[in-house]
C-alpha cells in the first residue's frame, strides 16, 4: 500500500480535489459578486487575491520542504484549503471573500509545490512528460467538474462550498497512508544565495515558465472573466456551464497524449504548436457567437491550452538540474500566479472598453505573443551555454 505506484495514485487522486475547489470557486464567485452587482473590473481585481497568495507565500516555502518533507506540506495545503472553503457561506462580502482567497491561495500553492517537486524528481526524464501530463489531466478533471457546482446554489448558496470541504477531507484521509519523504538536500550557502540562485533558474528554464504564466492567464481570464461576459452577452449561466466543461474535456483528451508527444519529439516544439492553435482558436471566436460553434473552439482551445501547465513544469524539470527543481517549482508558481494576476485585470477592463469579443481578443492575443517568445528558444544553445 506504500510503494510508489500508491503514492502516486494518492497524489492524483488529491490533485483532482485541489482542481475540483479552484475550478468551482473562480466562476461561483464571478456569478455570485455579479449578481451583486459589482463591477468586472473590481471582480477580477477580487479574482486575484487567490494569485496574491502564491505570490506573498512563495518566498517563504523552500526551506520547510526540506526541513519537514513533501507529505506534511501537502496536507497542510489541502486543510488550509478546506477550512477556508468552509467559511465561505458565512458572509458575504467582498473584502471577507478577498482574505479567504488569499489564504486558499497559500494553501494551493503549498500542495502544488510539495506534490510538483515530488512528482518531477521521481520521474526519468523519459516518463517525466507522460507523469506530469496524468497530473494535469487530474486536475483537469476536477478543474472542469468544478463549475457544474455553480447549478447548486440554486438549490443552497452554501452547498457547492460544504461538497469541496467534504472532499478536502477524504483528500487529507488518503495522504495520512503515504510516507514522508524529503527532497535532495541543498548547502546552507545555496540558501544564502537565493535571489542569485532564482535569477539562475530563470535564465536556465524561462520557456518553460512561461507556460506556466499562459496557463495562469488563460486560466482565470476564462473562470473569472468569461462567466460575466457571457451573462453581460445575454449567453447566461447554462451557457458557462456548458462552455467551461468543453474547455476542460479538451484538456481531458489531449493532454496525456501531448505529454507523450513531448517524451517522443521534445518540449518546444509542442509548447509552440500548441500556443499558436489555441490562440487563433480564442482568435476565431469572435466570428461567431452561437452557443454550439462557441463550444466546438472552446473545445479545440483546451485541446492545447489545456496542458500548458503541465508543459511547462516538464519543460522546466528538463532545463534544470535536480538540486534546483525546487527553486524551479517555485518560479513556475510565481510565474503562473502573475499570469493570474494579468489575465482577469486585462480581462476585466478589456469587457468594459471593447465590449463584444473583448475576452476573445484579449486571451488570444496573450497567447501569439507567448508563441512568437518561445519560438525564440534555442535548446543546443542554451546547452551549450549551461555546459560551458
Amino acid at each position: 500500500m506504500r510503494s510508489v505506484r500508491y503514492r502516486f495514485n494518492v497524489l492524483i487522486a488529491v490533485v483532482f480535489v485541489s482542481g475540483f475547489a479552484q475550478g468551482m470557486l473562480l466562476p461561483l464567485l464571478a456569478i455570485l459578486l455579479e449578481q451583486a452587482g459589482v463591477s468586472s473590473s473590481i471582480n477580477g481585481l477580487s479574482a486575484s487575491a487567490f494569485y496574491i497568495g502564491i505570490l506573498v507565500i512563495s518566498p517563504f516555502i523552500e526551506k520547510p520542504l526540506h526541513k519537514y518533507g513533501y507529505k506534511r506540506l501537502i496536507v497542510t495545503g489541502i486543510a488550509l484549503t478546506g477550512v477556508s472553503l468552509l467559511i465561505f457561506p458565512l458572509w458575504q462580502a467582498i473584502w471577507f471573500w478577498f482574505i479567504l482567497r488569499l489564504i486558499i491561495g497559500i494553501g494551493d500553492h503549498i500542495f502544488h509545490f510539495a506534490t510538483q517537486v515530488w512528482l518531477t524528481s521521481m520521474s526519468v526524464k523519459g516518463k517525466r512528460g507522460r507523469n506530469i501530463s496524468i497530473y494535469g489531466v487530474s486536475f483537469g478533471l476536477g478543474f472542469g467538474v468544478g463549475p457544474v457546482m455553480t447549478k447548486l446554489i440554486d438549490i443552497h448558496p452554501a452547498l457547492p462550498f460544504v461538497v469541496a470541504t467534504v472532499l478536502c477531507g477524504i483528500a487529507l484521509l488518503l495522504l495520512i497512508r503515504i510516507d514522508h519523504a524529503y527532497p535532495e538536500n541543498i548547502t546552507t550557502a545555496d540558501f544564502q544565495g537565493t535571489w542569485q540562485r532564482y535569477g539562475k533558474v530563470f535564465k536556465m528554464s524561462w520557456p518553460g515558465l512561461l507556460g506556466t504564466f499562459g496557463y495562469g492567464f488563460i486560466e482565470t481570464t476564462v473562470h473569472s472573466n468569461f462567466p460575466v461576459y457571457a451573462v453581460r452577452q445575454g449567453l447566461g449561466v447554462d451557457a458557462v456551464s456548458i462552455l467551461l466543461p468543453a474547455f476542460a474535456v479538451g484538456t481531458l483528451i489531449f493532454q496525456v497524449p501531448l505529454g507523450l508527444l513531448s517524451d517522443r519529439l521534445g518540449r518546444k516544439p509542442i509548447l509552440v504548436t500548441s500556443l499558436f492553435i489555441g490562440g487563433v482558436s480564442f482568435i476565431l471566436m469572435t466570428l461567431n457567437s452561437s452557443l454550439i460553434y462557441l463550444t466546438v473552439m472552446f473545445l479545440i482551445a483546451g485541446l492545447f491550452l489545456g496542458s500548458l501547465f503541465s508543459m511547462g513544469i516538464t519543460f522546466m524539470a528538463d532545463l534544470l538540474p535536480k538540486e534546483l527543481l525546487p527553486a524551479g517549482n517555485i518560479l513556475a508558481g510565481i510565474c503562473f500566479s502573475l499570469g493570474s494576476i494579468f489575465g482577469p485585470l486585462i480581462g476585466g477592463a478589456a469587457i468594459q472598453v471593447l465590449e463584444e469579443g473583448s475576452i476573445f481578443f484579449t486571451i488570444g492575443g496573450m497567447m501569439l505573443v507567448l508563441f512568437l517568445t518561445v519560438s525564440f528558444f534555442n535548446p543546443r544553445k542554451h546547452h551549450e551555454t549551461v555546459t560551458g
